[in-house]
């Protein structure tokens, strides 16, 4: 007997959670795997910040916190919106959750009614037309391929709008491309957001320390798109602390509040230890962030010449988080032995079981002919398993 929502039975499961367990699978029956379909520094959270939650637990910070977060965490993310974005905000203006997943989620939900539209362009992070699917939404895909860098126009996006937009979800630094929008770019699009003032910008900034030419733009700072912008962001990717689940929004007061009230009624404010972790991340010495940044973007130079090199794949250059996204369609159609690839599904999985690479297939991210590969890894392993998977694309005729 099926008695599931229509609402769950709508979602579609995350597909890069799947590989990521295929690949343990693998692993666990003993075979070599290099794991590149997972999205999390390989780097492990700095001493300094694990000192305050050790700290934070002889301190007794074990009950619940206020929903949103305590003070002095929301006061900490007030000075570090302001010292590294230029941007004003009050601590009435934040609000902490469970990860930046959840603050996305939070205000996708207060956002949403059933049949309004939200733009999400693509390639696109598997979860966020799902999360507008959960909210009875209609996600309006807008597709910007490898020519432009993965990145939409302002006439893209003026394309898409119509009466029954409410919010356009933005991705910089982007996953799954690594694509960054620079400051002149963000502005073409707030120029036409600025015709269309129902439109809210869901800013989705969590990669916002991984990038590779300098300074980090928000939409936020033009000042027709303040009080129109949600900006997301958190401690995970910049602080190599994925698992202690802390984001956070910043925008305008009546819509964190509405988050407050929602999260207030199925999750009730985030780890407490988390919360004093997550501030002498903010507080403390920056200098983890950069040396990290630092491994990636030397990473990120080796898996480009790399890739590059492999006949078939077609390369850009990402300009922050941790992702390459090469064009693999030359693949489709051709065949190693009675193993057809049909599209990028196949070929993620007979790379992970051929190549044993896990990388992840285009498809859920808006982008069938592209696969993901997360450079979050050794050097070690981005030459071998680049190495595997030319050898494994070889057999393909």
């Amino acid at each position: 007997m099926n008695q599931l929502s229509d609402r769950l039975n709508s979602l579609s499961p995350s597909a890069t959670l799947a590989m990521s367990q295929k690949s343990a699978e693998l692993k666990a029956q003993g075979v070599d795997v290099i794991n590149l379909s997972v999205g999390e520094p390989d780097f492990n959270t700095p001493d300094h910040i694990k000192e305050a939650a050790k700290k934070a637990i002889d301190d007794n910070f074990s009950r619940y916190s206020p929903v949103p977060g305590y003070p002095a965490l929301r006061n900490a993310i007030v000075e570090k919106l302001k010292k590294e974005n230029g941007l004003e905000y009050t601590a009435a203006q934040i609000s902490c959750a469970n990860g930046a997943k959840q603050s996305v989620c939070n205000a996708v939900l207060v956002l949403v009614n059933p049949g309004d539209e939200v733009i999400v362009p693509a390639p696109y992070w598997v979860s966020y037309p799902e999360m507008v699917k959960l909210a009875e939404g209609t996600p309006v895909i807008v597709t910007a391929g490898i020519e432009q860098d993965f990145k939409i126009t302002p006439a893209q996006l003026e394309a898409a709008i119509t009466p029954k937009t409410k919010a356009l979800i933005l991705c910089s630094p982007s996953n799954p491309t690594g694509s960054v929008y620079s400051q002149e770019e963000l502005k073409g699009l707030a120029d036409v957001l600025a015709k269309h003032p129902q439109v809210i910008v869901i800013a989705d900034e969590i990669y916002e320390h991984i990038n590779y030419i300098g300074k980090h733009q928000s939409i936020a700072q033009f000042p027709e798109m303040k009080d129109r912008t949600v900006i997301v962001n958190g401690v995970s990717k910049a602080y190599a602390m994925t698992g202690w689940r802390i984001g956070f929004i910043a925008g305008p007061e009546w819509l964190v509040k509405a988050c407050n009230k929602l999260q207030g009624q199925y999750t009730s404010g985030p780890c407490s230890v988390s919360q004093k972790a997550a501030e002498a991340a903010y507080t403390g010495t920056q200098a983890p962030v950069e040396e990290m940044r630092k491994a990636f973007e030397r990473r990120r130079d080796l898996i480009v010449k790399l890739a590059k090199e492999v006949p078939g794949f077609e390369v850009n250059v990402p300009q922050g988080a941790f992702y390459l996204f090469p064009k693999c369609d030359s693949f489709f159609g051709k065949a190693a032995g009675d193993r057809k690839i049909e599209n990028s599904d196949d070929l993620a999985m007979y790379l992970l079981e051929v190549a044993h690479v896990a990388c992840v297939g285009g498809a859920s991210f808006g982008a069938p002919e592209c696969i993901r590969m997360s450079y979050a890894t050794s050097d070690e392993n981005i030459v071998e398993s680049i190495r595997r998977i030319k050898e494994a694309l070889a057999e393909l005729k």
